[in-house]
Formats: C-alpha cells, sequence, structure tokens
C-alpha cells in the first residue's frame, strides 16, 4: 500500500500541486513571521548589547517614594560623585550622563517621527579625553558646545530633510525652541534605529532641561580589565547614599532595553499570521474536495484493491498517507517561501527594525511541519473513509455513481440544524446592549454555526441557485446552457469548489460592512458635541501648554473665543477614568456664544459644574451605577486624597468631554503638570460668522505660530479629527484586502482543480460535442462559464453570510461604539464580486485551452 501511495501521488502530481501551493501559502506566512520574529529578536539584542558594551554599570537617582516633597534632599548625580566613583578599585573610567526625551520638527514644520516618548532620546555629548564621545560617533559637522546648537543622527536627519546649519525648532516638556543643527552623529541605539529620533545638546544645556544645572540623569561606569561587573555594581553600590540612587549592570540596561524595542515592534508579526490562519483554513476545503475527487476518481481502483485483498484500513491508510507526503512537500516548500518573506519582512515595515541574520530555530522549523501536516491529513480524513467504505464490486461499474441520497439527505439535515442554530444565535444578539464578553463568544459561536451550516447545505442549495441565475448564461447560447448543466452535475463537487470563495468572501464581506459603519460612527462621534473649529492639543496628559500660549492663540487675529482644557484621571476604586477640566461657561446644551462644546444631557443639569460637582458620561453612569444627586468618591491625577463628588449630570458620551467633566479649577491643582493645559478649543470667527470656510490653512498656520510651532502639540480641524479618529480603519483595510487576495488565489486553485478533474472525466463527452459541431471556441467558452457558475455561486452565499452577520452583530457594535448604524460598503462588496469572477475566468484559462485542445476521434475512442 506505501507503493500504491506513492503511485498515486506521482500520477496525479499536477492536481496535487494545487493542494500543495495552498498549503504553502500558509505555512510560509506562519514560518516566516516566526523566523522574523526570531531574527528581530536576536538583532534587537545583539544591538543593545552593542550599546551597553562598554558600560559595566550605570548609576540613577532613585524615584522619590509616594507623597514624599520634592526637593528636599540635593541630587546626589554631580561631577564629585563621579569623580568619586572613578577613583573605585575596578573603574576604568566615569562618564556623567543628562538624558531625557526630545520631540523636534521636520524642515518642512511637521513633528518629526512622533510616537512612544521613548523613542524620542534626547542626550548629553559629553566628550572624552580625546574630545569625542565615543556613544555618538561623528559623521558630519561637529559637536554642539553652547545652548544655542544641537545635533541629531543620521536616521532623523535623513526622516526630516535636515542639514547642517538648519535651524531646527524642538521641544522637551515646555515651551518650543530653536536651536541650530551643527553636527550628525551615527548611533547603535535600538531605541533610535527602531524608529526613533536621537537631538544631542552641550553638557550644560542637557543638565538645565533633563536634570538641574550642575548635576545629571545618570553616572556610566567602565570596568578595568578583569573585573566582574556585579562585584563592581557591589562596591559602587556601598558607597551610593542607598535611599537617593542607585547602581544597575549593563547587562541589565541592555536586557531592559531589548525588551522595550521588542514591544515596540511585536505588532509587525500579528498580520502575517492573520493570512496565515485564513489562508489554512480556506486550504483545508481545497484539500477535502481534492481528495475527494481523487477518490471519486479512482474508485475502480480502490474497488480492484478491496477485490484482492487489501483491507479498508489499508485503503484509508494509503489515502491518509497520500495526504502526509502532500503536507510534508508543503511544509518544505513553505518554509522555503516562508525564508523569503522573513527575508524582505523588514523592508516592507520600514527602516527602523534592525538588520542580522536570519535566525532559524527548531521552533520553526517544527512550527512549518505542524501547519503543514497538521491541516493536510486531518482533512483528508474524510476522504479516507469515503474510499475505505468502497465496496469491491465498484469495479465493474464503468461510470461514476452519485452519492447515495440519504448521505446528501443527513448532510442537509445537518447543515439545516446548525444554520438554524446560528441564526437562533444571531437573533437572540438582538436585544444585547454591549460587547461584554459573554455576547462576544456568542457571537463567535453563533457565526461558526451559520457558516458550517451553510457549507454543508450548499450541495443542496446549489441546484436551485444555479438554476434561478442560469437564464444568464442559458442566454450566451449552447455553451452556456452546458456550463449550466455541468456545474449541476455533481453538487456536491460545485459546493465544495465554491467553499473556499464562500469562506473569504464572507469574512471580508461581513469585516467591510463591520467596519464601515463603524468609521461612519466613529466620523460622526469624533465632532459630535464639538462647536469648536479647531483642537490644540497635546500628544500626551502629561505634556502641556503653557499659559502664555493660551494668551497668544486667544489674541490671534480672527479667533473669537479659545478655551483652556486641563485633562488628566481621576481615579475611582479600582478603575481610572478620564477626566476633562473645563471651564463652566464654555460648555452648555446648545450652541451659544462663547460655547465650544455642546453636549447631549440624559439627566440632570451642567450649570451646576464647579467644586465638588462633577458630570459623567453615560457609559460611566451605567458601569458605576450613578445618577445625578449621587457621590463619586475619587481622587484626580497626583492627589493622594480621596474626595467626594456629588454627580449633577449625565450626558451621552462624548470624546471632547472624555469619562468625567469637571469644572478646569477642580483638575488643574492635581493633574500630572498642576496648574497645566492638555488643550485649547478655539472657535473663529468665520466658523461662528457664517461667512467663510471655518478651516483654512492659513488660520491653521497662525494657531501654529501662536504656540510656537511645538511638535509637542497638535493643531486639527474637525476634519483632521474625523480622519484621525477613523485612522484604524486603514488598517482594517489592509486585513480585508490581504484577506481578499489571499481567498482569491486559494480559490482560484480550487477551480484549477475542479475544472481539470472535469475536463479529465468529460474527455469523451467532450470530444461528441466538438464532433457534432462545437467549436474550439464554445468550448472553451463552456468551460470558462462553468467557473463563473461555480464562483458566482459561492460569492453569492458568502454576500448572505456576510451581510447577516454584521447584521445580527449590529447591537454589540452599537454598546462599543455610539451612532453605530449598518451601512453597507458597495465598493468593497463590488470589487469582492468582481474579483470572484475575474479569478474564475482567469482560473479556467488553462483547463479550458487543455478542452479545447482534445482531438474529437482519440476523445471519443475513450471508455
Amino acid at each position: 500500500m506505501l507503493k500504491t501511495a506513492l503511485r498515486n501521488a506521482l500520477a496525479h502530481k499536477a492536481r496535487l500541486a494545487m493542494t500543495v501551493l495552498a498549503v504553502c501559502l500558509g505555512v510560509a506566512f506562519v514560518s516566516g513571521t516566526l523566523v522574523f520574529a526570531d531574527s528581530t529578536a536576536a538583532a534587537h539584542r545583539a544591538a543593545a548589547s552593542r550599546n551597553f558594551a562598554d558600560i559595566a554599570v550605570t548609576v540613577t537617582a532613585r524615584t522619590p517614594p509616594p507623597g514624599a516633597a520634592a526637593g528636599l534632599q540635593p541630587d546626589p548625580l554631580d561631577d564629585s560623585l563621579a569623580r568619586k566613583l572613578a577613583d573605585l578599585p575596578g573603574v576604568a573610567a566615569a562618564r556623567p550622563t543628562a538624558d531625557g526625551s526630545a520631540v523636534l520638527n521636520a524642515a518642512d514644520g511637521t513633528p518629526l517621527r512622533v510616537g512612544a516618548r521613548s523613542a524620542n532620546q534626547a542626550a548629553a555629548y559629553v566628550p572624552g579625553r580625546d574630545g569625542t564621545d565615543s556613544r555618538y560617533p561623528l559623521a558630519e559637522g561637529r559637536a554642539p558646545k553652547d545652548g544655542d546648537e544641537l545635533a541629531v543622527d543620521r536616521g532623523t536627519a535623513a526622516a526630516g530633510r535636515l542639514r547642517i546649519g538648519d535651524r531646527v525648532t524642538l521641544a522637551t516638556d515646555g515651551p518650543a525652541m530653536t536651536k541650530r543643527l551643527v553636527g550628525i552623529v551615527t548611533t547603535t541605539d535600538t531605541r533610535v534605529t527602531a524608529g526613533g529620533t536621537l537631538v544631542l545638546f552641550d553638557r550644560a544645556t542637557a543638565q538645565q532641561l533633563f536634570a538641574t544645572p550642575g548635576h545629571y540623569t545618570g553616572i556610566d561606569l567602565a570596568a578595568a580589565p578583569g573585573t566582574d561587573p556585579y562585584e563592581l555594581a557591589r562596591r559602587v553600590a556601598a558607597v551610593l547614599p542607598a535611599d537617593r540612587a542607585e547602581a544597575t549592570t549593563g547587562a541589565a540596561q541592555a536586557a531592559q532595553q531589548a525588551i522595550l524595542v521588542d514591544t515596540l515592534t511585536r505588532g509587525y508579526e500579528k498580520l502575517p499570521l492573520v493570512f496565515a490562519g485564513i489562508s489554512l483554513f480556506i486550504a483545508s476545503f481545497l484539500i477535502v474536495n481534492t481528495f475527494t475527487m481523487l477518490v471519486a476518481r479512482r474508485s475502480r481502483e480502490i474497488a480492484l484493491l478491496r477485490a484482492i485483498g487489501a483491507q479498508r484500513r489499508q485503503v484509508a491508510r494509503s489515502v491518509l498517507l497520500e495526504a502526509l507526503l502532500v503536507g510534508l512537500l508543503a511544509s518544505a516548500a513553505g518554509f522555503l517561501l516562508g525564508l523569503a518573506i522573513a527575508s524582505v519582512l523588514p523592508d516592507l515595515l520600514g527602516d527602523g527594525l534592525p538588520r542580522g541574520p536570519l535566525v532559524i530555530g527548531p521552533g520553526s522549523v517544527l512550527a512549518a511541519l505542524a501547519v503543514g501536516v497538521g491541516v493536510t491529513v486531518p482533512a483528508a480524513w474524510l476522504p479516507s473513509r469515503r474510499a475505505a467504505r468502497i465496496a469491491p464490486i465498484e469495479a465493474l461499474r464503468t461510470a461514476e455513481q452519485p452519492p447515495p441520497a440519504r448521505r446528501l439527505t443527513l448532510r442537509a439535515v445537518a447543515g439545516l440544524a446548525l444554520a438554524v442554530l446560528g441564526a437562533v444565535l444571531l437573533v437572540s444578539l438582538r436585544g444585547a446592549k454591549d460587547a461584554s464578553e459573554e455576547n462576544l463568544r456568542t457571537a463567535m459561536l453563533a457565526l461558526a454555526a451559520l457558516g458550517c451550516g451553510l457549507i454543508a447545505l450548499a450541495p443542496v442549495l446549489a441546484a436551485p441557485v444555479i438554476r434561478a441565475f442560469g437564464g444568464l448564461t442559458g442566454r450566451l447560447g449552447v455553451a452556456g446552457r452546458l456550463a449550466r448543466d455541468n456545474a449541476l452535475r455533481d453538487p456536491r463537487r460545485t459546493a465544495a469548489t465554491a467553499a473556499t470563495l464562500l469562506v473569504s468572501t464572507a469574512l471580508v464581506t461581513g469585516l467591510a460592512t463591520i467596519g464601515n459603519s463603524a468609521a461612519r460612527a466613529l466620523d460622526h462621534r469624533a465632532a459630535a458635541g464639538l462647536l469648536a473649529d479647531y483642537v490644540i492639543g497635546s500628544r500626551s496628559t502629561t505634556d502641556g501648554i503653557d499659559q502664555a500660549a493660551v494668551r497668544r492663540v486667544a489674541e490671534t487675529p480672527g479667533v473669537r473665543t479659545a478655551s483652556a482644557v486641563t485633562d488628566s484621571t481621576m481615579i475611582t476604586g479600582g478603575t481610572v477614568l478620564q477626566v476633562a477640566g473645563i471651564d463652566p461657561g464654555a460648555v452648555g446644551t446648545s450652541d451659544t456664544a462663547g460655547t465650544v462644546v455642546r453636549l447631549h444631557l440624559t439627566g440632570g443639569s451642567l450649570q451646576d459644574l464647579g467644586p465638588g460637582r462633577i458630570a459623567v458620561s453615560a457609559t460611566v453612569a451605567r458601569e458605576h451605577h450613578l445618577s445625578p444627586g449621587d457621590r463619586l468618591d475619587a481622587r484626580i491625577g497626583r492627589s493622594s486624597d480621596t474626595r467626594p463628588y456629588t454627580v449633577v449630570g449625565v450626558y451621552q458620551d462624548d470624546p471632547t468631554a472624555h469619562d468625567v467633566l469637571a469644572a478646569r479649577a477642580e483638575v488643574a491643582p492635581d493633574s500630572h503638570l498642576p496648574g497645566s493645559v492638555q488643550r485649547i478649543l478655539v472657535r473663529t470667527e468665520a466658523g461662528t460668522g457664517g461667512g467663510a470656510d471655518a478651516a483654512s490653512p492659513a488660520m491653521q498656520q497662525r494657531l501654529r505660530t501662536a504656540v510656537g510651532n511645538s511638535p509637542l502639540l497638535k493643531v486639527q480641524d474637525r476634519a483632521q479629527l474625523v480622519r484621525e479618529a477613523a485612522g484604524t480603519m486603514g488598517d482594517l483595510l489592509a486585513v480585508l484586502y490581504g484577506m481578499l487576495a489571499v481567498g482569491a488565489v486559494i480559490g482560484a486553485l480550487g477551480i484549477v482543480n475542479t475544472l481539470a478533474v472535469s475536463v479529465a472525466e468529460r474527455t469523451r463527452e467532450i470530444g461528441l460535442l466538438r464532433a457534432v459541431g462545437l467549436d474550439r471556441a464554445d468550448v472553451r467558452r463552456m468551460i470558462r462559464l462553468e467557473a463563473v457558475t461555480v464562483a458566482a455561486f459561492g460569492t453569492l452565499l458568502g454576500l448572505a453570510a456576510g451581510l447577516a452577520g454584521a447584521w445580527a452583530v449590529g447591537p454589540l457594535a452599537t454598546g462599543a461604539v455610539d451612532h453605530y448604524t449598518l451601512a453597507l460598503p458597495w465598493g468593497t462588496l463590488l470589487l469582492a464580486c468582481a474579483a470572484s469572477l475575474a479569478i474564475a475566468v482567469l482560473a479556467a484559462t488553462a483547463p479550458a485551452r487543455r478542452a479545447a485542445a482534445l482531438d474529437p476521434l482519440t476523445a471519443t475512442a475513450q471508455t
């Protein structure tokens, strides 16, 4: 039987190649992603090790305990401590550092590489005895020497189109500054090479910005040859003030930095894994269909084996052995393709990833084998059981027998039961109020049941659906009618071929509809209660806008109202809420002069906002069981005191008002930056007078100038706020089009497989058609129309399933996103339909050409 399995695999290598290719795609995504992740992690560790290669121990100041008064004890990191540490046994050199964070503008005035603040590095250029800082080799220019100069790394200069001599605008945690670029350096700091920025100042300037004059944020110590870093760390710790400073080894810092950079770039591996799961799921249907057709084609051969003594188990094992061979071949080919994917992913994902050799670990190899074999062999189990049920008497039959009606009936009953179960569960979600974990599990179970039910019912649905729409192909002449009849000849085969397109189309349709509906809801929500024409905001609650900038904005020509907002956190119990502090006169329930925020109240009033009195969003009110007049015990920002607050109003969720709305005088003293402002809501004369467009490039530039073109601040009009709120939809669209492409490729392979088998089975029939007058063009047209018919059937079922799922889970989305209503993405739906039909036509090219090339006499002579 082993020889039989090998011979059969070689005899049908062309058809099995389609299955190998489908599984190969999934294996390639999995193995490529794992190799990419291992290689990137190794490159991160290597780069971090290089960063701290010359650092044995670093001394830093301890963070004061909560509640400790700041400034009572002097900063211990100064020049005297650096000299004291340099004299310790085993210390080769001591280099003080003054590090922090700085964000700068590109040459065109836009913030450069703004992301996590830990990626926007700033440091002091501290020259050694040779006049250079070995951590930052100069590539161009010279080192900064005074407070008006700076240097940047080569990547930052290239990304921002900055050149030596340019004036660069930057900010740390206060007003914007302008300094002259005098040098460009290189660095191996992975926080910078992973998409961050690096700004270097002279020592005195860095101390003033990130520490205090004469003090440092850290002291790096290099060890003398033969000195153990851990022993040196113990010596250093012994001379430090234990309550104000601590020592950390360079190896520990390298490990922490590698973890940080790995966290920043971890999301890069998620998308390929999504495509891997989708391709393997869809490929499983192709595997089942391929082996089912092969078993049907070889029924006489299997019957002969049974007649000469082969047992049922041996027949089943021979089919599973073929599947194992296919899985092994797909694993090997997929792994090689995965290496190619891993090698190009860093270039596709940007220049921020460290480069290094590919790391091929045992996990990646085992994963490729597990995925390839683990998908192929289980998918071939059902066909192997069918093969084992073939009786020896089948060897005497000259034609393939249709499947027993009882088997189709059982499949139809099971499919109907699953579809009804899925439909009942989906309908039960229509009364859901939110996207709770229980509701999400119910939705996933319902969609899985509905999908499996439709797949099981597909053979039963094929006949009525294809007949209903067969009139379209019937109008194309004899070739169209023959194509329709051929698609109806074996409903199970048609359904199995259409299953791949059904699944991919359903996924694309459902997610595209939900995404489009959510995007429209987010568009509405982003500026629903905002009457202001512009919002000037910091990028974090730990950043602030100085009061002078608020005054300059208010005095800018064309500005009618400028209301300051202080954002912070409010902690109640174990919940962290976002609180917005605003002047009570700037918020209301109607559009009046001076009002920049209009909220829709569900209870209470906003007129009573003041000391000890707050308003909460509807979500907070529901989760904490609050209503007007209730008391909420909470603390704001840095405060350690819990105070009672009276709820005076409940408003519909609004991003401008956050979770909690309070008077600014209540929030500002305890915010993370006491007395600071995080947003300025600007209403212009043009926006209220109705004469000109409220948003204009000139007005936006005047507002940027008023805040000093600080890269820490965003100046956005209402349209930009809406686009930012819907920004995640771009990622969803990438996933959607990726799924569509993967599904289309595997669907095309399935159609090629089916049509190839169909042409082989109907060789004599095609010869007879050619003999009675059907020309080559009609034969090609017949095969193509058959492919289009099958693809249209699968696409139609997929559209129905996807739209039904999107409609049913609408209440879950409504609970998560206000103003959610079903909105069909007509463009995406039309693209999915057109892509499916176009793929069908292309997939039918080779089988159609082969059918048209058959010689009528030779074909009719076959038995």
